[in-house]
């Protein structure tokens, strides 16, 4: 199985093999992934931002902003320590911004590199990856704000290009309406013409990306060839020397404006960082996504970093900081502007240093079109970058947005996962993100929320970068990156960065980001999406557990933190809901519950049927809220498997102390085997030092018959469902088909006139059936469902086990079903010294902290029960008596050879005081506890090889007959309530 997949490899082999038949138009690292992640790296950052950075920051501090926004996603150690000496960073800014943008997406590069290279990877991109490594919590969530931020980035880069368009058609006096209205209309004809070459199909969305890739690194060579192009007076009087030393000296060093500083200036260039998920969002269009991912995406960091690095050295090595256009007023080495010179700062001119300048490093476009050869292909390098821009996030919004709705984590979105032609390409999410885009340009209004979508692509990265460290952490052995130049711990710390990063932006953005992811994870967490992705985080999940179990075993056992750990013999455990309940009852939160079912037989068949419904059953306990675990066994006697359940359960500390089994209602009439078992079970679970709960219902346990019946019925059902559609599609084919249709009357005329007679079969038999149901049984499976209203729980404490008599109705009285119960002690005493040991019993008690409402002391407790009450149970054992004393001894002996399992007159003369005691506490129980919610009993316990089990199985009958719901109750004698703290 893929490591990081959604399925089995059979699945994949088949949909690979599908799309291959399709004629699926696939696309290779180069122009799958470099040539978009270039595209976006670049966008509009390089001529129409970059020479304001180097002017504000200057050459050293600019470079470190670009190479710390392109590093913050990677694994390696590039940190800042490069830059930590005090001269370099006050001397050189421009480089040290650019550094800081580089460490960002190098660290994101290197992480996303490992993850992908971790097996499979299908279409979704960041959103397929966080899923994938850190669970459907984490990865719907920010799968569903990195699509919009796609969506709103497509917005973006349309008006970034409008802006241009609009500056030209000032120039040319060429306005249509005002700039505002302009940059609404061109944005919108721009994004109509985006959407039909996505629309068409991803082979000329390909195409249409080259094309511009061209044109763009066209412009970057014409630059570079213009800086060595000698300049012109004209040239000059606008602050271009070509290569000085003293004009690289004096922009080594800052310059800030007014309101400027390092962190807003990082702010300004790093969105020139967010594009290097653009070939990981069409993921599902790569050919071998796990190879192109990570070579695309690390070359286009490297040979944009180089490119953005060379340009700002360029720049900054031969354009002044601030020029009028005279020859007389142009700032050099060290000199400052007099009042009558200025420039423009940041791409809308809108602040300004000193009023009358308009030329030097900080007049972004026109330097670039002046320092390069031929300044219209500058422009047509802008639109080459905004356009591919906008049209890389106009295709990868809808694809991750598809692969979100695919996995039906936000069933209201479910829509959107369909897919059309041969591509499977996201039509309509193409048109919501469409419409996403056309809404934010007809605002007009980005400045706002552009800080909020640079921090959605962060938070991308950080979880990208914590995927690979929480994969690696984890220690899971499906965790095998082909790509092994990783490090989990900076990953840590590139997520750790990225975070950082966001508040260096814009504080409030970042809160905003962490509010709505938040709120997404927890809305994922209510739902529960049914996947399973092998996460990470159900890797780590594993590997605490572990670890806390193993620590747990270095601490000694005290009894302040006992707590019930049961084994409860259900079989299947919808066979016996009540059972599991009221076991459930008194272990929920707090102990161990494991769901015991033991398959007597042929060995091969039993291992079989018990591997088929493992996970079936595991599954309804889940379904049904039930925080308990199923195992079961193989055995050749169901005495034997339970015994192999009492032994290897449980690990550690965590293992059973408590059996609990349900009431042998039917021992009268079942096999001296089956009586042998039970009774031989009691003695084993003793003898591991383990107590026992014996839990009896009026009405019984087992609803296996129920549910068979409901099974046969749901199948009845489905048939006659069936049976009618088929008779309507053929009734609906012989209207349609005229003619045809009578000549076929005919050949059908044997299923439909049968069908009275299906129906009329189908519903006697559900009559029968439903007659036969045991409604009471049905309902006493549910009575411990329910609320228990006000009322008592008994407590009948007759021997000292421990105290786990006492802690169980406690713990019952806890819960919110029984929380309106009290608890009513009951225990033995001398009529002469009932209020002493009332006082001294209330003392005890309070001393054990357990709340009562009434204590009772019942001195009669030893008197010999009434005639009827011993008659009845003289009448109950008679069948298994022996009476050897009214033969002579030969016959005698021979019976005892036999029947050794027969009730002697010896032995029912040895315990006559004990059988006496049995049948006056059930007087004594019908007295005073007949009305009570339930009762909780000290189980009497017989003594191996003494008392035979059918004398021991009428003591059970006889104590507990005709009562509420008795739990009958006998710890191992170990202490499991203490007075102290």
């Amino acid at each position: 199985m893929v490591a990081n997949g959604d399925g089995m490899p059979g699945d994949e082999q088949a949909e690979n093999k599908e799309e291959d038949q399709a004629g699926v138009v696939k696309f290779g690292w180069v122009k799958g992934v470099l040539v978009r992640c270039m595209l976006n790296i670049w966008g509009v950052m390089l001529f129409i931002r970059l020479s304001w950075i180097v002017g504000e920051a200057g050459i050293g501090l600019g470079v470190i902003i670009i190479l710390l926004s392109t590093m913050v996603t990677s694994i390696t150690g590039l940190s800042t320590s490069a830059i930590a000496t005090n001269g370099f960073v006050r001397g050189g800014l421009g480089v040290i911004i650019i550094g800081l943008s580089v460490v960002v997406t190098t660290l994101t590069g290197i992480s996303m590199s490992a993850i992908c290279t971790n097996g499979v990877v299908r279409g979704g991109g960041a959103y397929y990856l966080i899923s994938r490594s850190l669970g459907p919590e984490f990865g719907g969530s920010i799968g569903l704000i990195f699509a919009f931020a796609n969506a709103v980035a497509v917005a973006m880069y349309v008006v970034g290009f409008a802006e241009t368009v609009v500056d030209l058609l000032k120039e040319s006096n060429s306005m249509m309406v005002d700039p505002t209205n302009d940059i609404r209309i061109i944005g919108s004809i721009t994004v109509v013409i985006l959407l039909g070459i996505s629309v068409a199909g991803m082979e000329w969305e390909a195409k249409a990306q080259v094309i511009l890739l061209i044109i763009l690194l066209i412009a970057i060579v014409n630059f570079f060839i213009g800086t060595v192009i000698p300049s012109n007076n004209d040239k000059k009087s606008r602050g271009f020397f070509n290569y000085q030393a003293s004009i690289f000296a004096e922009n080594f060093g800052p310059s800030f404006t007014k309101g400027e500083g390092f962190f807003s200036v990082f702010a300004i260039f790093f969105p020139a960082a967010t594009g290097i998920l653009a070939g990981a969002n069409i993921s599902g269009d790569l050919e071998d996504p796990q190879d192109a991912i990570p070579r695309g995406t690390m070359l286009a960091i490297f040979i944009t970093t180089v490119a953005y690095i060379g340009v700002a050295i360029c720049v900054g090595a031969c354009v002044v900081r601030d020029a009028t256009g005279s020859m007389n007023d142009t700032v050099i080495s060290g000199m400052n502007c007099n009042g009558s010179a200025a420039c423009g700062l940041g791409y809308d001119f809108s602040r300004c240093r000193h009023e009358p300048c308009q030329y030097g490093l900080m007049n972004n476009f026109q330097v670039m079109s002046m320092v390069s050869g031929f300044g219209p292909l500058i422009t047509a390098g802008i639109f080459s970058a905004t356009l591919s821009s906008a049209l890389a996030s106009l295709v990868s919004a809808p694809k991750v947005f598809q692969a979100l709705c695919k996995d039906n984590i936000y069933k209201a979105l479910q829509f959107f996962a369909k897919g059309y032609g041969k591509n499977n390409e996201p039509l309509r999410g193409y048109l919501l993100t469409f419409v996403i885009a056309m809404a934010f340009i007809l605002i007009a209004e980005l400045n706002t929320i552009a800080p909020i979508i640079s921090n959605f692509f962060l938070a991308s990265y950080a979880l990208i970068n914590f995927s690979c460290f929480h994969a690696s952490y984890a220690k899971s052995p499906g965790w095998r990156p082909a790509y092994g130049i990783y490090n989990m711990w900076v990953s840590l710390f590139g997520a750790i960065l990225c975070c950082a990063v966001m508040f260096v932006i814009n504080w409030w953005a970042a809160v905003i980001t962490y509010v709505i992811e938040f709120f997404l994870y927890i809305y994922v967490t209510y739902k529960k999406p049914d996947v399973n992705w092998g996460s990470s985080t159900q890797a780590l999940s594993y590997v605490s557990a572990l670890d806390n179990a193993l620590e747990l075993t270095t601490v000694e056992d005290h009894v302040k933190n006992f707590r019930p750990q049961c084994i409860v013999l259900t079989g299947g455990p919808m066979t016996r809901p009540a059972l599991l309940d009221i076991t459930h009852a008194f272990t929920k939160n707090s102990g161990l519950c494991i769901c015991c079912e033991v398959f007597v037989g042929p060995r091969k068949l039993c291992v079989k049927e018990m591997n088929s419904g493992m996970a079936k059953k595991q599954a309804w306990l889940i379904k049904n809220k039930i925080k308990a675990f199923y195992a079961a066994v193989a055995a050749d006697c169901f005495r034997d498997g339970v015994r192999s359940l009492l032994q290897a359960s449980g690990l550690g500390r965590m293992k059973p102390n408590t059996l609990v089994i349900g009431y042998k209602k039917n021992w009268r009439k079942a096999p001296l085997t089956e009586i042998e078992n039970y009774v031989g079970i009691i003695h084993d679970a003793f003898d591991f030092e383990i107590g026992v709960v014996i839990v009896r219902i009026s009405q019984g346990f087992d609803i296996s018959q129920v549910l068979q019946v409901q099974d046969e019925l749901e199948k009845l059902e489905q048939e006659r469902l069936a049976l009618e559609a088929t008779i309507k599609d053929n009734e609906c084919e012989e209207e349609s088909g005229g003619l045809r249709g009578l000549f076929k009357k005919a050949g059908k005329l044997n299923i439909t006139k049968p069908t009275p007679k299906k129906d009329s079969s189908i519903n006697t038999i559900q009559s029968m059936h439903v007659g036969e149901i045991n409604q009471k049984l049905v309902e006493a499976s549910t009575q411990f469902k329910k609320k228990q209203g006000k009322g008592t729980i008994d407590v009948w404490w007759l021997f000292d086990d421990g105290g786990l008599t006492l802690l169980i109705p406690y713990i019952l009285t806890l819960r919110k079903k029984w929380r309106d119960c009290k608890l009513r002690i009951y225990v033995g005493g001398k009529i002469n010294r009932i209020e002493e040991e009332k006082i001294t019993m209330a003392s005890l008690l309070s001393k054990f902290r357990i709340k009562f409402a009434d204590i009772h002391v019942i001195g009669d407790i030893n008197t010999k029960p009434n005639k009827e009450s011993w008659k009845f149970f003289e009448e109950m054992i008679e069948p298994y008596r022996l009476h050897e004393s009214c033969k002579d001894l030969t016959t005698a002996e021979k019976l005892k050879r036999e029947t050794p399992w027969k009730i002697t007159d010896a032995e029912l003369e040895a315990v006559k005081e004990k059988s006496y005691r049995q049948v006056r506490l059930n007087e004594l129980l019908q007295e005073h506890s007949r009305a009570a919610n339930l009762i909780v009993l000290s189980l009497p316990v017989a003594r191996k090889g003494s008392i035979s089990d059918w004398l021991y199985m009428a003591w059970l009958e006889i104590l507990t007959k005709n009562l509420p719901p008795v739990l009958l109750v006998r710890g191992n004698h170990k202490n499991v309530l203490t007075f102290y703290s």
